[in-house]
């Protein structure tokens, strides 16, 4: 028994250490028009000199990738000429901080809960009882604490973006219309930018 808990607790570390809530280290921006800078991208298609580029900013943790896939797909047989790029949109800077001090916090205070560190002698205080629960419960302390906490960084990390430059020119932003286009409107936005936009006339 003495060895799978150790086994869990070594699990719940690993996590901890290479789990999925690792963050960017890029800076984000709520402005469209600075998108095209301090992005990873993640997947583009399509020819890139001397062609219009259509590039996606989504929120990653929201589900988005799928959404950029579907529409990258779709655009790649309708206008092969379209360069398609995807990339994460960051969270701000504040966030990105707090949610980066919190999966510090979080790892320390796992480590104190297995090897059973009573941070309050260092401050002179009595340990309180919560803390004496999570030292004799290892399993479930590091369990509530790993949790609870990718839980918070999630909420710190999710934009809920996904934003649209063609040609690097914001063309939609869920940010500000609260939706996703729909591929018809998506069309029709390309179709008007290709016509108009005399280096790539329709």
């Amino acid at each position: 028994m003495a060895a799978f808990n150790v086994l869990i607790i070594t699990v719940v570390c690993l996590l901890a250490l290479f789990g999925p809530t690792s963050i960017s280290s890029d800076k984000g921006s709520s402005d469209p028009s600075n998108l095209g800078s301090g992005k990873k991208h993640l997947g583009g298609k399509g020819p890139i000199e001397g062609n219009p580029t259509l590039k996606f900013f989504y929120c990653y943790s929201c589900g988005y990738q799928k959404a950029f896939d579907h529409y990258s797909s779709i655009l790649s047989e309708k206008y092969p000429e379209l360069h398609i790029i995807g990339a994460n949109y960051d969270p701000s800077m504040i966030h990105l901080i707090i949610a980066k001090i919190l999966s510090v916090l979080k790892m320390l205070i796992i480590i104190a809960i297995i090897s059973g560190v009573n941070f309050f002698d260092y401050i002179g205080k009595q340990q309180p009882d919560w803390w004496g629960w999570c030292t004799s419960n290892k399993i479930y302390a590091c369990l509530v604490v790993f949790f609870g906490s990718n839980m918070l960084e999630g909420m710190l990390i999710s934009t809920g973006a996904f934003e649209l430059l063609f040609n690097d020119i914001p063309v939609w932003s869920k940010l500000e219309t609260g939706r996703i286009p729909q591929p018809a409107e998506l069309f029709q936005i390309i179709d008007n930018y290709l016509l108009f936009d005399s280096p790539y006339p329709s």
